[in-house]
């Protein structure tokens, strides 16, 4: 993790520009590659955000971050008001509570809930950044990985995205298509599925507990 916390401008240059005019701003590079811009409030959403993986290229006042599609976002620092980098390793992840777990074993038995032919390959599905919570394959061979929230929010669109860049990456899965899936999910949520091609399904908890399972149990 590299921080700096430096006077700044920042410009994105894409699909949509946009500008942030000069002020003071903590600049955050994970390891990952990612980078985001953010100010002394609004929560834990960035200002501006560049996801991996992309290039970063940089001199003493400038940063120019290109991800893959063209998409550009260039940092102009003033006075740096300090910097820092630490070597975070390896994170567990997050804990899945009590019902997102049982949701993500109540649908790997029944994969058929995200489209006829749909076959589970393998729960918890390892990715170098954590695993992806079902790796199925539809009824036309494609690999999809499907992740799984109790409430669906933007911060689960992220996380599928990131594992979904990974997943692309092994030729013996790739192409590696997404399904987002909770009990309810936030419009805004959906909104940025839709624009990154991922799929968004609204599964209902007690349906899937009242349906019995093909899967053989010992009891």
């Amino acid at each position: 993790m590299r921080i700096r916390i430096a006077e700044c401008t920042v410009r994105y240059e894409g699909r949509l520009n946009a500008y942030l005019p000069s002020a003071t701003r903590l600049v955050m590079v994970k390891a990952d590659g990612c980078v985001a811009i953010h100010a002394d409030g609004g929560a834990y959403k960035p200002l501006n955000w560049m996801n991996a993986p992309n290039t970063l290229t940089e001199d003493d006042h400038q940063w120019i971050v290109i991800n893959p599609k063209g998409e550009k976002l260039i940092i102009d620092f003033g006075e740096i008001h300090f910097e820092t980098a630490l070597e975070m390793g390896e994170d567990p992840g997050l804990q899945k509570d009590g019902v997102e777990l049982e949701l993500q074993r109540l649908l790997a038995e029944r994969p058929e809930t995200f489209g006829e032919r749909m076959e589970l390959v393998r729960r918890e599905f390892p990715t170098p950044i954590g695993p992806v919570d079902l790796l199925c394959r539809d009824g036309d061979g494609v690999s999809v990985a499907i992740e799984i929230k109790r409430r669906g929010e933007i911060d689960g669109v992220e996380q599928l995205t990131r594992y979904l860049d990974f997943l692309n990456r092994d030729t013996r899965l790739a192409p590696v298509r997404g399904i987002f899936a909770a009990q309810s999910i936030k419009p805004q949520a959906k909104l940025l599925c839709e624009d990154r091609g991922i799929v968004w399904v609204e599964v209902d908890y007690d349906d899937l507990k009242g349906t019995d399972s093909d899967v053989m149990k010992l009891f």
